[in-house]
């Protein structure tokens, strides 16, 4: 899953170097937290949250068989 996330978010990018996707597992949730630079933030979004938006949809699709609640972060 997080591999997933990092490939998304390196195709988006101008400085695909700098994103860094963290995990943290509850026991009935799991937090992905991506971090890219500063620049490239409005991108990671898009515009009214459209793209942040397609992202945590494409990871909940991939998440079903896990059986645990995944929320996608963008700091």
């Amino acid at each position: 899953m997080k591999d997933l996330i990092e490939t998304i978010a390196r195709a988006l990018v101008d400085h695909p170097e700098d994103v860094r996707v963290s995990e943290n597992a509850g026991e009935r949730t799991i937090v992905y937290e991506l971090s890219v630079h500063p620049d490239d933030m409005g991108k990671i979004i898009g515009k009214q949250g459209r793209i942040a938006r397609a992202l945590r949809v494409v990871v909940n699709a991939a998440a079903v068989k896990q059986k645990k609640k995944v929320m996608v972060e963008i700091i």
